[in-house]
């Protein structure tokens, strides 16, 4: 994808007007009264929220809105105080995180969470499920899972070749740049064969070189037929690769909506946008350069 060129959309996501709860065509995760507080604040308290399948989804909002937080409900690495979600008609209140993503449902972190001592490829085959060596009994006898160590190599350097960390492979993880770590967790993710992706902030702190390369990853995504759920603080990112956009502010889903429309809300505007409002959402975050009228 060039940067001239505008990702194809998907559209018809929704059924009827536009609007916090709004029902989905097709939704892959259903979300309902869930409710998290820590020392009597309220982190999160989404009514009901569904995620529309097969497309990009962005979920935006101020520090502090509780998008992480909602991020580890949802794949079990945190408990809610209240609610029910499921993913693909399947109840996940109550599954632990591991189980969460042999479903399917797979997240990265805003923190890279590589393991530092052992090789890129070696992180890379660790992330698949189902592996008949990580038995016990079966460790000791090769026999029973050198076929499919093969294989899940072969699998895991077709990534890697693909995400341009091939040459990284007998590499430490702690050695990669914190963009390439990135790369690392979003191809380790694809080692479980995902259903939905769930991304958290995959732009923050990646140099501008590798940005581009990221998007065309998230992208790469959809074209693969996989959903993504994504946590982006870059607007301009946002308007041009999400299908659909939640914003949240203060734990509560307070907009969604196609990304050209629910940006110009007055709720969002007042969440989020402050003093910016009359400013493209691209030159606030610096992506895009503006020449000014005496400037030309």
């Amino acid at each position: 994808m060039s940067s001239n060129q505008e990702p194809q959309k998907t559209t018809g996501l929704h059924v009827g007007v536009a609007a916090p709860g709004v029902k989905k065509v097709n939704p892959i995760l259903v979300i309902d009264h869930v409710k998290k507080s820590f020392g009597g604040l309220t982190a999160v308290d989404v009514e009901h929220l569904e995620i529309p399948s097969g497309a990009i989804t962005a979920l935006i909002g101020p520090n502090g809105a509780g998008k992480t937080t909602l991020f580890n409900l949802l794949t079990g690495f945190d408990t809610p105080d209240t609610g029910a979600w499921s993913f693909e008609g399947k109840e996940l209140a109550g599954v632990p995180s591991f189980k969460v993503a042999k479903m399917g449902q797979v997240r990265t972190f805003q923190l890279t969470k590589a393991l530092s001592l052992l090789t890129v490829l070696e992180n890379m085959k660790l992330g698949a499920k189902n592996q008949t060596g990580e038995k016990l009994l079966n460790s000791l006898f090769p026999f029973l899972w050198r076929k499919q160590d093969s294989e899940l190599e072969t699998k895991a350097m077709e990534l890697l070749k693909k995400f341009k960390l091939d040459a990284k492979k007998d590499d430490f993880a702690a050695s990669l740049s914190g963009g390439q770590r990135k790369l690392l967790e979003m191809a380790r993710a694809l080692m479980t064969d995902p259903v939905l992706v769930m991304l958290d902030e995959p732009m923050a702190g990646v140099n501008p070189a590798l940005t581009q390369s990221l998007l065309e990853h998230v992208l790469n995504l959809k074209k693969e037929g996989m959903t993504v759920l994504f946590v982006e603080h870059d607007m301009h990112m946002v308007r041009h690769i999400a299908d659909w956009v939640v914003v949240m502010a203060e734990g509560k889903v307070v907009a969604e909506g196609a990304p050209d429309t629910v940006m110009k809300e007055q709720a969002v505007i007042d969440a989020y946008l402050g003093a910016h409002q009359d400013t493209d959402l691209g030159v606030v975050t610096g992506r895009i350069n503006v020449v000014s009228e005496e400037g030309k």
